[in-house]
């Protein structure tokens, strides 16, 4: 038995879909333990592509458990319409393999709204939200005035608690924000269709998880985002409204740390991040661009094209000690083959002073120039190769570099986007 956690280790998009797709194949049960609709995951299968909010991805095992969390914060409606898209594509799923918290918090039309509304009055110091109503919706559970998805199966309860939100919402959306309010009755009726379709999923996803570590299951969690993008320890407040860190698989899943074995971190071969916010080893360049370009390094979920950079082992060593990684997954290495020179930052430069580490201050951060180590890049196409020492020389030892500057070993490297297109070196459900 082996329960692992999968993480990335820089702002999100490190392909950690793939990576939970290729591991799903030794995990009984699959769990996404916070987020929202605002990450995606992008899967390629037999030339197929499937792109992911909420549903975990591996549903594309329709013999695995597919677990969403009280840590995930809920749009009924994007969910259905994924739901439907399985089906489009003849994916098999029911309340057998899919179960969904009951105490998941509910993204509401106003919270979207909200969303929308202040980052528009933000002007030029906007945040860089993707406009899917996680922020208002994690105030709100933070408040305890969140509507969870039990809530949707009692009429009396759910309209009490919408007519409660939309007094003060409906408020600050006409009086500050100058924008329409929402009308109570047309949520409620819209929320108890969505309840009545989401009640055969909704269960106590702790006591199911429970019940499958006392059988000896093994279980994978997958996180959304990463961990630069923590509420705590990110780029602060250039970052996502819940704790992307692994400690948040216990909290967005109801199981307790002794539960968890072992925490794998996932690292793209170079760095992204969208939206704004620090960004020391980015390229706005010829390189940047073309990184961006081979890389596809546009959105799941809202299509922006990311922000593109050298690879900072600084943002991965952080990550590191705020998960207790016991190794690293390396992903989109294939993209970086043909350019000559390759750079990882190996430290900050920060008023005439050397740093090793990230600093807590964002002004710091953004003032802080990488310091260099240069490799000799490869021209081989490397995505055919399905062993370490079949790779270019070059290859290996950017690879080894990294291994070496983490201080961690490397459990796994993707080559290419397709789920064979893969070398493990170390599985952790075998490790």
């Amino acid at each position: 038995m082996a329960n692992v956690v999968v993480i990335g280790t820089q702002w999100g998009d490190e392909g950690k879909g793939k990576v939970v797709d290729l591991l799903t194949e030794k995990a009984d049960y699959v769990v996404r333990f916070q987020g929202g609709n605002n990450a995606g995951h992008t899967l390629v299968v037999n030339g197929r592509q499937f792109i992911f909010h909420l549903i975990p991805s591996g549903i594309l095992h329709p013999e695995k458990k597919c677990v969403i969390g009280n840590g995930v914060v809920l749009d009924p409606g994007v969910l259905l319409h994924e739901m439907q898209k399985l089906k489009e594509n003849e994916l098999e799923f029911s309340p057998e393999n899919l179960i969904i918290s009951s105490y998941a918090q509910l993204i509401m039309p106003y919270h979207k709204a909200l969303d929308h509304a202040r980052e528009h009055k933000k002007g030029a110091s906007r945040i860089g939200t993707t406009g899917r109503g996680i922020g208002p919706c994690y105030e709100d559970k933070a408040a305890r005035t969140g509507i969870r998805l039990h809530d949707l199966f009692d009429r009396k309860t759910l309209r009490e608690k919408i007519e409660v939100s939309l007094q003060e919402k409906n408020f600050l959306l006409q009086k500050l924000y100058g924008k329409e309010p929402h009308d109570p009755r047309t949520i409620e009726e819209e929320y108890l269709s969505y309840g009545e379709r989401l009640k055969p999923y909704s269960c106590n996803v702790s006591e199911v998880l429970q019940d499958a570590v006392v059988q000896g299951r093994r279980i994978l969690f997958e996180g959304a985002q990463g961990t630069q993008l923590d509420v705590d320890h990110g780029t602060y407040p250039f970052v996502t409204s819940s704790n992307t860190i692994a400690g948040s698989a216990c909290c967005g899943g109801g199981i307790g740390p002794t539960r968890i074995d072992r925490v794998i971190g996932i690292v793209k071969a170079y760095t992204t991040r969208v939206g704004s916010g620090p960004f020391p080893s980015e390229l706005e360049d010829e390189t940047g661009e073309r990184i961006r370009k081979t890389g596809g390094e546009f959105g799941a979920t809202t299509g922006r094209s990311r922000r593109c950079g050298w690879l900072d082992m600084i943002v991965v060593k952080s990550s590191i000690r705020l998960n207790g990684l016991a190794g690293l997954a390396v992903t989109k290495l294939d993209v970086l083959s043909g350019i000559p020179k390759l750079r990882i930052a190996v430290g900050y430069r920060c008023g005439g002073e050397r740093l090793s580490s990230m600093p807590a201050e964002v002004q710091a951060l953004e003032a802080c120039e990488p310091i260099y180590e240069e490799f000799e890049g490869w021209e081989e196409d490397i995505r055919h190769i399905r062993s370490f020492n079949g790779l270019p020389e070059n290859t290996r030892k950017y690879l080894r570099a990294i291994e070496e500057l983490a201080e961690v070993p490397l459990f796994l490297i993707s080559v290419g986007p397709g789920r064979e297109e893969s070398i493990i070196l170390k599985h952790p459900y075998e490790a």
